[in-house]
């Protein structure tokens, strides 16, 4: 076969190939048996070896995994990959659409459109198609940063590695999940178990451990499986304005939707279809731990908006979890890095939900006395969400003696400190602080864990003979450790010691986000400390920062405020920062602004396609430059930055005033050569 006939072969082999996957995992309507797929992807493999010049990286046969790699790569997600916020019941239910009509400003009688979709019990993921051909996946990780899985996710055969014909974005990020389907995990778990290997607990972390593997021919055996629910990056106008149309545009562009998806009238057909679903749970092909409620109309999500970690327009109404039976052995106080006294039960252990359970949450003091839980009763436990062990209620016979309820404690039962009630009336909390060996030793093992200094070796046991012999007080006495003065504590051999000093010391070098959240600051979580870091710059301006300040952050509101300003007023907290940072503890600081100090505080939104500029190339520009760049439009934000085709977000930036910047407009801002005293934004 000469080149030109071998590559017009080829081309064909490549679409129908496609096609076949497409029909196969998408319609659900295959074009081949399994031996007729086998033999054209054969006939394709052996042409591409023999003409190398007509191989493309989006060809179906490299599905099947390339080199063993050394490590998994971080990348960042713009826009975070959020959460969910979670209700177990139709009254959680119907407080989060009452909630939406409030923010909405809607009467409370006309029904929201909502789309209802099974919440798959997987992974989420990122991918990104530049010019239609699959260039990156990333997992969620913690929302902000994901471990890249690219070669893993080429072998999974329901993602395309390039979208159907059809007009599409340049830049377009799917986001979905990846799981294993029931009989899938099932024969996976045969297959290790009969070849001397131990199985999985669950489907989920079948899947995790499946997609995260660093040689992905491992992930080319395992049966994984995708389903689209949404799109992350990608110009507006092109992108459908309803949430069901754009899952059949996503199904149009070749990924695979769960059949199950349905647009609803209101809140109370959203729980008709949550119940039907619940009622054929078992039957479904594959594991779900509940059901996804979204607004259809993309821009009343907008509109809603977002908190730091989830956003407001979307919710998860859990099922049921797996429930046992066990006894109360006895209710024991545990004190938390913020002081607050948790009451815990331990319990008769018992299996549930595939884990073994010892200990159980009563949450508070308030809802222990609510269900009445009482040392030796008989109590039904779950799993809540199925992850959190929790008693659900006690059994208690009617002629059966019980003794008197758990009290109140009066003081912290680890340092005898007076215990305060919160305002709310529900939590109590030690007001020892970090005199007491609890809150010390949360702490530190809060500051040194790893989404925060990351310092490896520094594990619970040993901060426990730390703190208990008094040699660290606060976390700025970690590094004053040498290896002598680790000396004596148990299981800590010189080698050992050298190896912990060295990690601590290394843990000098860090970032601006991660050191915020490493000092444990109220409500502040990792979502938070990098709205902070990019938003204020440095640690100084967000020490000096007022209340007011800190909420014209889009995501702060006043609570967190209040939290983060008590925080920095502590003269005690204003200590150990200046003992940290005097040893040696520092981060990159951004570059200084070249022409932008009328760019400082200000928040920025980009809608529409740009022609002379890449959305990253923009972004980096307006950071450097001294602003912070949101993915939602909202009476805070400063300037949108409109491109070609803009979508709904220019419509809502005018009903709010927010000021309209043409790209040219705004590359003239950016131009390094301007005057820094010239014009620019006002």
């Amino acid at each position: 076969m000469n080149p030109e006939a071998a590559r017009q072969r080829i081309e064909t082999l490549r679409a129908e190939l496609t096609e076949h996957d497409y029909r196969y995992y998408v319609l659900d309507a295959p074009l081949w048996t399994d031996a007729e797929y086998d033999r054209h992807w054969r006939e394709l493999e052996a042409l591409e070896r023999e003409f190398p010049q007509w191989d493309r990286p989006d060809s179906p046969t490299h599905r099947v995994g390339g080199a063993p790699r050394s490590d998994l790569v971080p990348i960042r997600h713009d826009p975070p990959m959020l959460s969910l916020e979670k209700v177990l019941d139709q009254a959680g239910l119907r407080h989060f659409d009452r909630r939406l009509h409030e923010r909405l400003g809607l009467p409370s009688d006309r029904p929201l459109d909502y789309v209802g979709e099974p919440k798959i019990d997987g992974l989420a993921v990122s991918l990104l198609y530049e010019d239609q051909v699959l260039v990156r996946a990333a997992t969620r990780g913690d929302g902000m940063t994901g471990e890249e899985v690219t070669a893993n996710v080429r072998t999974i055969r329901s993602i395309p590695l390039r979208l159907r014909p059809g007009i599409w974005p340049h830049r377009l990020e799917v986001r979905g999940e990846i799981y294993l389907p029931r009989e899938a995990f099932a024969t996976l778990n045969r297959e290790l178990e009969t070849g001397g290997g131990r199985g999985f607990v669950n489907a989920r972390n079948a899947a995790a451990g499946s997609l995260r593997q660093l040689d992905p021919r491992i992930t080319a055996r395992r049966p994984l499986a995708f389903s689209a629910y949404g799109v992350g990056q990608g110009p507006e106008a092109d992108v459908p304005e309803l949430q069901d149309a754009l899952l059949a545009w996503l199904r149009e562009a070749g990924f695979p939707v769960s059949p199950e998806v349905r647009r609803l009238g209101g809140i109370e057909a959203c729980w008709r279809y949550f119940e039907q679903l619940n009622a054929r749970r078992e039957s479904l092909p594959f594991e779900a731990d509940g059901v996804v409620f979204k607004l259809n109309d993309r821009r009343e999500q907008e509109r809603a908006g977002a908190v730091a970690r989830a956003p407001r327009w979307a919710v998860a109404l859990k099922f049921e979890s797996e429930e046992a039976g066990t006894r109360v052995e006895a209710i024991e106080f545990q004190v938390g890095r913020t002081g607050t006294l948790t009451p815990v039960a331990r319990v008769t252990p018992v299996f549930v939900g595939g884990a073994r359970v010892v200990h159980a949450s009563l949450h508070n003091v308030s809802e222990m006395h609510r269900k009445d839980i009482r040392v030796g009763d008989r109590v039904v436990l779950r799993r809540a969400g199925d992850v959190i062990p929790e008693i659900v209620r006690s059994v208690v016979a009617e002629s059966g003696s019980r003794p008197p309820p758990v009290p109140e404690p009066a003081s912290c039962p680890v340092c005898g400190s007076p215990v305060e009630r919160d305002p709310g009336g529900i939590l109590i909390r030690c007001a020892g602080g970090l005199h007491c060996p609890a809150q010390k030793r949360e702490a530190i093992r809060h500051f040194a864990s790893r989404e925060a200094m990351n310092i490896h070796g520094l594990g619970e046991k040993l901060i426990d003979q730390l703190v208990r012999t008094d040699r660290v007080r606060t976390p700025a006495d970690l590094y004053a450790l040498t290896a002598e003065s680790l000396a004596g504590l148990e299981r800590m051999g010189g080698r050992s010691a050298e190896k912990l000093v060295l990690a601590i010391q290394a843990s000098r070098q860090t970032t601006l986000a991660r050191f915020l959240y490493a000092l444990g600051i109220r409500e502040v979580g990792e979502t938070t400390a990098e709205l902070l870091a990019r938003s204020l710059g440095s640690l100084e301006a967000i020490q000096e920062a007022g209340v007011d300040d800190l909420c014209a952050i889009s995501g702060i509101g006043p609570m967190i405020g209040h939290h983060i300003r008590l925080f920095f007023d502590d003269p005690g907290n204003r200590e150990v920062i200046g003992r940290l940072r005097a040893a040696g503890i520092s981060w990159p600081h951004p570059a200084p602004p070249t022409s932008g100090s009328r760019f400082a505080g200000a928040l920025f939104v980009l809608t529409g396609r740009l022609t002379t500029l890449t959305r990253d190339a923009a972004e980096s520009a307006i950071r450097a430059l001294g602003g912070t760049v949101s993915s939602q439009v909202s009476r805070k934000t400063s300037y949108l930055i409109v491109g070609e085709n803009p979508g709904s977000k220019l419509d809502q930036a005018r009903e709010y005033g927010t000021r309209i910047v043409t790209e040219e407009e705004f590359r003239d801002w950016i131009r390094p050569s301007r005057d820094p005293s010239g014009p620019g934004p006002a």
